[in-house]
């Protein structure tokens, strides 16, 4: 028992959370209240001892279909719901709100009216059992500011390395969330005896990966990871930290009350199905950004990072697939080294999926570093000791194909031009691209990629010195204190150098994850994420001729007057129709980042801070940690609906909030967050996501959201062991009854 504790498993505890209060159900016609079923729909009345449960969600389940099938709506000011597009099977039925514990779920099918009694908690013990993540993990707290700068082992136990409390912070967000949440009830409880500190130490050492049929010793990474990240805050500091939040809610410390959904919130519709027979999926793909209505009424994608496939759902049957992604050996059926990572669909419903770099069988090509077969290698040759490729797979043909390219891959974007020209992020020293047009005529690799070293004009002369010995190179480590996921990418390169030559262009470094193009000038935005204080954003244009006409600009958060930044930790950009870039910050923000009103934009000042009246900075909606003005949430990328798909506005920034069980949207003109929850199984942890136009449906039903659930140990989830990642669905229709 002591050893499923410490791996942070769900026991029956979360399921007794739920069952404490069991409560009766009728199901009967009513008077006409305006709720309307039609054959493939559920629908009635919640209420409870108070009256009308408005705000509650009512929950439908099903294990009849090829995988496990949900539906979940929100009720309406009256209490009344109905659950729209069920598929014919027969469902337990209950209700979840904030205020309540679960109800006992009742059997039904669609096509009937069910009238439910929900039941308000005893407690509030029992009601938080129901609370997302991070409102729990905003009880932890950090080392007040005052401890720092830390004075190891031998002073106050804080790492020398951290230098602020912000670099604790950023710390605990982007390297203690990147996997998994935190607060969930695996994590915030140790169900043992004895010493804390002790407990926490053997939990960080019994890590796994879910569904890791192939890597065996992914689980011993996974705990090696962990504790180079727990001794980065000075070992026995941070984890008295964690010992002290556990210790705490065991004796009977509880978070503050999450509001019930309001307003539009109310109209969200979420479906849900489990895939990949329990494996980690990392995120998923369902059309072409530029066009959503590619890929219409076909097969989710997602990728099997573990053990390289490449999973599908048809969310017209229910029914998921799934396909090796060989190595770049064709000799080699399956490689299980490719670490396959991030697809994204092109205009023909194509499926191109980065690798990570190093994988795969095979040295790197000869054209990568040798100038004389190629003129990008000339300029900045890419050295690397293995092979970079990515793959792409092809519906018609069902066939996928290996691309070696010279560059690091993680995330990937198409771009707006006539050449359909895709973009990585993931090498430290520059941005990589493939033009598929130009590959898709010649098949030749070398003639398709090109890459632009990361270079500001801080010479300020409008140009980049076509001499890289001319540049100032940067110096040190270019994961700054945090490693996060970028840390095994490898690189030779960090921030500038301190001691720069104003006169000479200089060189910058750092792990770029998300990325996304610019829809007005194909401009190309990166989110350079480490050091993850501050951390900021890279506009990367290759010019007319690349790479002698590569620029980059950097951009960080503004610095307040008290030394610190307004935002932390940048995860991922996207930009809207106006050129706006939208800006995830681990730290719990969203930025908006405005470059039109920049007054400087290159010149020996254009190191980061040079525009603070460009940004924006916008808090979300959640409690702070304990102690700080940081909000609780951590946000994994930024989507922008450019096209108003989803129907809460064109250009409308959504944040995938991986610590809050929810999207996050934000209203621009209105300054205004709206919050879509998913309330079961607790644990929703969102990574990809995309808006599509199902051709075949009319109205909402045609428009939703798409993302996956990926956390990586799926046993955190509140349905425990033998638990599957999900495709999650998202619709919003005109009222919350609509059918």
């Amino acid at each position: 028992m002591r050893k499923r504790i410490l791996v942070g498993l769900l026991t029956s505890a979360c399921l007794a959370a739920g069952a404490s209060g069991w409560m009766s159900v009728r199901q009967a016609a009513a008077a006409d209240d305006g709720i309307k079923i039609v054959p493939d729909d559920i629908g009635g009345v919640v209420k409870s001892s108070k009256g009308p449960e408005a705000g509650v969600w009512v929950v439908a389940e099903t294990k009849d279909l090829p995988n496990r099938f949900v539906k979940i709506v929100v009720t309406d000011d009256q209490g009344r719901y109905v659950l729209p597009e069920l598929p014919k099977a027969k469902y337990k039925v209950w209700v979840r709100g904030y205020g309540l514990t679960d109800s006992q779920p009742v059997e039904t099918e669609p096509g009937k009216r069910l009238d439910l009694t929900a039941v308000v908690a005893p407690d509030a013990k029992a009601a938080a059992e129901y609370y997302p993540a991070n409102y729990w993990y905003a009880l932890l707290q950090p080392p007040p500011a005052s401890d720092f700068p830390g004075t190891g082992k031998d002073g106050n136990g804080i790492s020398i390395g951290m230098k602020s409390q912000q670099q604790w912070l950023g710390h605990m967000k982007e390297n203690c969330l990147f996997c998994h949440q935190l607060g969930d009830k695996s994590t915030r409880e140790l169900l043992t005896q004895g010493n804390s500190v002790e407990a926490w130490a053997e939990r960080i050492q019994k890590a796994r990966a879910d569904g890791d049929v192939t890597l065996g010793n992914h689980g011993k990474e996974l705990s090696a990871q962990m504790q180079n990240m727990m001794a980065a805050f000075g070992r026995q500091r941070g984890l008295k930290m964690y010992a002290d939040w556990t210790d705490r809610i065991a004796g009977g410390a509880l978070p503050q009350v999450p509001p019930r959904p309001k307003g539009v919130e109310r109209n969200v519709v979420v479906t849900a199905w489990d895939w990949a027979d329990g494996r980690f999926v990392h995120d998923e793909a369902t059309t072409d950004k530029r066009n959503p209505t590619v890929n219409s009424d076909g097969p989710i994608y997602g990728v099997d990072t573990l053990n390289d496939h490449l999973e599908l759902l048809d969310p017209n049957t229910g029914k998921s697939t799934e396909l090796d992604i060989p190595g770049q050996d064709p000799s080699v059926k399956h490689s299980m080294n490719n670490q396959v990572h991030n697809p994204m669909l092109d205009g023909q419903g194509r499926v191109w999926m980065t690798m990570l770099p190093g994988s795969g069988e095979g040295p790197q090509e000869s054209w990568c570093t040798d100038g004389s077969q190629d003129k990008f290698a000339a300029y900045f040759p890419m050295n690397a000791s293995a092979g970079r490729k990515l793959a792409v797979y092809d519906p018609k043909s069902k066939k996928i194909e290996i691309i070696p390219v010279c560059f690091s891959t993680h995330h990937i974007n198409f771009g707006h031009d006539k050449d359909n020209t895709l973009y990585f992020s993931g090498d430290v020293n520059a941005l990589g691209w493939i033009d598929t047009k130009v590959w898709d005529e010649t098949h030749d690799a070398k003639k398709a990629t090109g890459w632009c070293p990361f270079v500001l004009d801080t010479s300020g002369d409008g140009k980049i010195d076509p001499n890289r010995n001319n540049w100032n190179q940067p110096s040190g480590n270019p994961f700054g204190n945090i490693a996060g996921e970028g840390a095994k990418q490898g690189g030779d390169a960090a921030e500038p150098a301190k001691q720069a030559d104003p006169n000479k262009d200089t060189r910058i470094s750092g792990f770029p994850y998300g990325m996304n193009v610019s829809p007005t000038d194909d401009a190309v935005w990166v989110a350079k994420y480490t050091p993850a204080v501050p951390s900021g954003v890279m506009r990367v244009t290759r010019g007319s001729n690349p790479p002698e006409t590569c620029k980059t600009e950097y951009y960080e958060p503004p610095k307040l007057p008290d030394g610190t930044y307004a935002a932390f930790n940048a995860r991922g950009v996207d930009v809207d129709s106006k050129g706006i870039a939208w800006v995830a910050f681990g730290s719990g923000h969203l930025g908006r980042f405005d470059r039109s009103k920049c007054k400087v934009t290159k010149g020996p000042t254009a190191t980061g801070q040079q525009c603070p009246e460009g940004w924006e900075i916008f808090p979300a909606p959640e409690p702070k940690v304990a102690g700080t003005n940081m909000p609780s949430g951590w946000y994994y990328l930024t989507y922008v609906d450019l096209h108003n798909v989803f129907g809460l506005g064109k250009d409308v920034p959504i944040l995938p909030g991986s610590e809050t069980d929810s999207l996050l949207a934000f209203l621009p003109d209105q300054k205004k967050w709206i919050e879509m929850r998913v309330p079961y199984p607790m644990g929703y942890y969102p990574r990809g996501m995309d808006v599509r136009i199902d051709e075949s449906k009319p109205g909402w039903k045609g428009h939703a959201i798409w993302t996956n659930n990926g956390t990586t140990p799926l046993w955190h989830q509140e349905t425990g062991e033998g638990s599957y990642g999900e495709v999650v669905k998202f619709q919003l229709r005109p009222n919350p009854l609509a059918s």
